[in-house]
């Protein structure tokens, strides 16, 4: 699969987060067509269906095996056709979140001197025996002036430079003072309470690899490196865009036939959990012209564009058009539930910068499961990150699952720890349309599609949608 170019993500344009609903769109952008991977042709035609399990069985659901495309076939293609975001220089807090652009090596040791890892005496282990003259003292940022000779001692502070001599710190709760001189209560060994030049780091040494997501840990580790920028890869901008005559926004009085748009503010919320930048806009109509124009105006703005609605095989379902216009996106049927119609490809955002493009279902629990999917893996591998999805663990069914053969279900299921073990249960109703499923559920067990039925006690694998 060719690579996609990302375009430069450092201009100092980049929008923070944008939230509104598009009524009048405006500016257009001329745009061409990219390339979209060969996999994505399956199907100009797709609909979605409920999830089974306590839902009615769709009429979609009796798609021939032979017009999917199989999940994996279908993710390793997009994957493979992404690559990270160019990397930009941050200071250290801005990098906080961040993957490492390129590897990191020590500049010089850490620690870069023998220090105290006590407040206390400097002294010799051999030469301690009675009373011990002070000689003078020692304090953290200091250089000494002053060393340590057989039968003396020098005062020192937790992280000063050991004076040279001393081969050992003793704590000055183990001593007993009398004005300019101590006596040693407990002898010590050599080396005892000294931090060792390089201990922590040997100059050269490579502290953090490229990819490695900088925390409060591996930032403090550069900023004792002496490093105040680093190059990473940048969070990119996701544009999110819901569409769909039907559509108010929350806050708005709904008419009669309309519902609120909850697609926008779930995809949104989902692609600020990865870090990125986002731009929320919902369309409420139907017009073609009016769609093509929002987008051509949003293009600038992003790096991921994510769409939801309008990719089914509906009357008024012109996402797919406008998309197809745009660039070289497809449409296909993939061997999932939910979010079987699927649009992926490329569009020219800026003349020269190609951008990944995803058409999601309007189901509600079709577009967050492919976010989970699809968009998340898209995001991180532009992020330089090498963990591409969330955690998975292994658990053990509570209740039956009824699947459908040939398509990889994604049950949504509580979890809860038993006998040292992870139970899971569904969360009842597994429509399609029904968010509470998701509101409720800890992770999406995964039934593989040879598989239409398991059993109470059989396992699963769950991909944890919160921490457990």
């Amino acid at each position: 699969m060719v690579n996609q170019p990302q375009g430069d993500p450092s201009d100092p344009q980049r929008p923070q987060d944008v939230d509104t609903a598009e009524q009048q769109p405006q500016a257009t952008v001329a745009s061409e067509r990219g390339e979209a991977p060969p996999h994505a042709a399956a199907s100009d035609h797709s609909a979605d269906g409920p999830a089974r399990h306590g839902d009615a069985t769709d009429a979609h659901d009796a798609v021939s095996s032979s017009e999917l495309v199989p999940l994996s076939e279908y993710l390793q293609g997009i994957v493979e056709s992404i690559r990270p975001l160019a990397p930009i220089q941050l200071s250290l807090l801005d990098a906080s979140g961040c993957a490492l652009a390129t590897d990191v090596a020590a500049r010089e040791d850490i620690p870069p001197f023998d220090n105290s890892a006590m407040d206390g005496y400097a002294v010799v282990a051999e030469a301690v025996d009675g009373w011990l003259p002070v000689a003078g003292e020692v304090a953290a940022g200091e250089d000494p002036t002053v060393s340590v000779e057989h039968g003396t001692a020098v005062r020192i502070m937790t992280g000063a430079v050991v004076p040279a001599g001393a081969n050992a710190v003793v704590p000055v709760e183990l001593v007993e003072e009398d004005g300019a001189r101590i006596r040693v209560q407990q002898v010590p060994v050599a080396g005892a309470h000294i931090r060792h030049a390089g201990e922590s780091v040997r100059a050269g040494e490579t502290v953090l690899v490229a990819g490695t997501v900088l925390d409060a840990a591996s930032i403090g580790m550069l900023a004792a490196l002496g490093y105040s920028y680093v190059s990473v890869f940048p969070h990119p901008r996701v544009v999110v865009v819901s569409t769909g005559e039907e559509l108010a926004d929350p806050g708005v009085e709904r008419s009669g036939g309309a519902i609120y748009d909850a697609n926008s503010y779930v995809l949104t919320v989902l692609a600020r959990d990865t870090g990125a930048q986002t731009v929320r806009r919902m369309i409420a109509s139907d017009d073609k012209e009016r769609l093509r124009e929002t987008i051509e105006e949003l293009l600038p703005h992003a790096d991921v564009l994510v769409t939801t609605g309008g990719v089914s095989a509906g009357r008024y379902d012109l996402v797919k058009v406008v998309l197809a216009e745009l660039g070289d996106v497809r449409f296909s049927k993939v061997g999932m539930r939910p979010g079987m119609p699927q649009a992926f490809g490329f569009i020219e955002a800026d003349p020269g910068r190609i951008i990944p493009c995803f058409g999601l279902p309007g189901n509600p629990v079709s577009a967050y499961v492919s976010f989970e999917v699809f968009v998340r893996p898209t995001i991180r591998r532009m992020q330089g990150r090498r963990d591409l999805s969330r955690p998975r663990i292994s658990a053990t069914l509570e209740a039956p699952l009824d699947s459908v053969r040939d398509k990889v279900e994604f049950v949504r299921v509580t979890l809860r720890r038993r006998d040292s073990e992870w139970q899971a249960r569904p969360t009842g109703d597994q429509g399609s349309g029904i968010l509470r499923s998701l509101v409720e559920a800890d992770g999406l067990a995964e039934v593989p599609t040879d598989r239409d039925h398991l059993d109470v006690g059989e396992r699963v694998v769950v991909h944890l949608l919160r921490s457990v």
